[in-house]
C-alpha cells in the first residue's frame, strides 16, 4: 500500500496540513499509522466529511 504525508494530503484535499494533523489525531483517516513524528496516510484515502457547524445552522435546526 502506498502511502503520503500529511503536507501532501493537505495539497491534495485544499486544506492545512495542521487541519490533516488533526483528523490523523482523531481517527477520521482510515488506515493511518504514525511512523516517528509523521504521518502516514493511505494514497487513495478520501477527505473525512466536515462535521464543524456552519454559520446559521444549530444542531435544532434538524
Amino acid at each position: 500500500m502506498d502511502y503520503i504525508s500529511a503536507p501532501e494530503a493537505a495539497v491534495k484535499w485544499g486544506i492545512s496540513e495542521r487541519r490533516v494533523q488533526k483528523l490523523c489525531e482523531e481517527n477520521r483517516i482510515p488506515g493511518v499509522m504514525r511512523f516517528s513524528r509523521m504521518w502516514l496516510i493511505p494514497k487513495d484515502a478520501e477527505k473525512p466529511t466536515d462535521r464543524r457547524y456552519t454559520k446559521g445552522r444549530s444542531v435544532c435546526d434538524e
